[in-house]
């Protein structure tokens, strides 16, 4: 959903600029200012129609956007693993008649992460760049986006991600088997009662995954299922909500559901949504009333000491899942980047206890309030 979507991304007053050849990670700070300067950011407005491949690619008019990738992996000896790749964009509030070069339009942010049970906690790396002058950038019209040499884009009627992080490497291909799932309204998705608290948004579920994974000095080919989101709104989350709770679900008959809840200052729930594609292609949208998240236990981090619902029932419709991590310690610490810390993993769906599916869940918003 981001993390922002998604992985979650939030303007802080100083980024820290992330480079690619740096071990552990170190920053460097550059400065900007948010406020003295109007640049209009687009609006998300309801009536706009996606078009694709089009719009697989960057709207740089718009404040945020993100294309989010997470799936799950299969390698040789029957070990499950989880992954997620995430792009951002975000456009800053500068003054537009800046003629240098060098003035931060648009800033680039890139998050990898692995969830291997074996090494028991979630394995990231992240990096960040200003746009341009050949070093990061995000194409229009297609998707194409890349931040030195981590990679996202288009091949043919698929896609290819190339990461190379500290303690692992990625060198996937992604082949569509559905047409994309538009989320909301024909892809205008509100996130709140105000209708300018809204995104465009589409997904595409049921991705196959084959490639290369190396970790411990070791690549592996691997195979696997995934599911891409793509958003970009100027304005996210509405004032008065504070976090927000997104799964996506791979059902293992084919199907493909969407669940979010964005929460008020109580914990609970302020507006949600999302939607179910059944095996057979129909589409429902599921609205505010259709969507309850039920926490059924929570792990603390021991970093953060922050406590997360990592276990929950989910019910979406006329449908209705138990939620389980593949392992309990999916943190993600991102302060580095977008300035927050937040849970971001790969979990199983079960029915009465009998796998259904697997996914990803996104948790934002415990540690502390999110602003996007």
């Amino acid at each position: 959903m981001l993390a922002w979507l998604a992985g979650a991304f939030v303007a802080p007053r100083t980024f820290a600029q992330v480079t690619s050849n740096q071990s552990p990670v170190t920053s460097h700070s550059f400065q900007y200012p948010l406020e003295g300067y109007q640049s209009q950011f687009a609006p998300v407005v309801p009536g706009y129609q996606l078009r694709f491949p089009r719009d697989e690619g960057s709207h740089p008019g718009f404040r945020t956007e993100w294309w989010y990738l997470t799936g799950w992996l299969d390698v040789p000896d029957g070990t499950k693993l989880g992954f997620q790749i995430t792009f951002f964009r975000a456009r800053l509030r500068l003054d537009d008649v800046n003629p240098s070069a060098f003035a931060p339009r648009q800033i680039l942010i890139a998050h990898a992460a692995l969830s291997d049970p074996a090494f028991g906690r979630l394995r990231h790396d992240q990096r960040v760049a200003r746009a341009g002058l050949g070093l990061a950038g995000a194409s229009r019209d297609r998707l194409e986006v890349w931040i030195d040499g981590w990679t996202l884009h288009q091949v043919g009627p698929g896609y290819r991600a190339s990461i190379s992080a500290r303690d692992f490497q990625f060198d996937f291909t992604f082949a569509a088997t559905q047409p994309p799932l538009l989320q909301g309204v024909n892809g205008y998705s509100r996130k709140g009662p105000d209708p300018e608290s809204a995104s465009y948004y589409y997904s595409l579920p049921q991705l196959k995954v084959n490639g290369a994974l190396t970790r411990n000095g070791k690549a592996q080919s691997i195979s696997g299922s995934a599911w891409l989101d793509h958003e970009w709104s100027s304005r996210y989350m509405d004032k008065d909500a504070t976090g927000w709770d997104w799964i996506g679900i791979n059902l293992a008959n084919g199907g493909a559901l969407m669940a979010f809840r964005m929460r008020d200052r109580q914990g609970g729930r302020f507006w949600a949504g999302g939607s179910y594609r059944s095996p057979d292609g129909v589409t429902r949208t599921l609205g505010v009333q259709d969507v309850v998240f039920t926490p059924r236990r929570e792990w603390r981090s021991p970093r953060t000491g922050t406590a997360y619902p990592v276990s929950w029932h989910i019910s979406a419709g006329a449908l209705a899942f138990e939620i389980e991590p593949l392992m309990d310690d999916q943190e993600y610490d991102t302060r580095l980047s977008t300035g927050t810390i937040y849970w971001e993993g790969a979990v199983r769906a079960l029915q009465h206890g009998k796998p259904a599916g697997s996914g990803y869940l996104e948790m934002t918003g415990y540690w502390r309030p999110m602003q996007i």
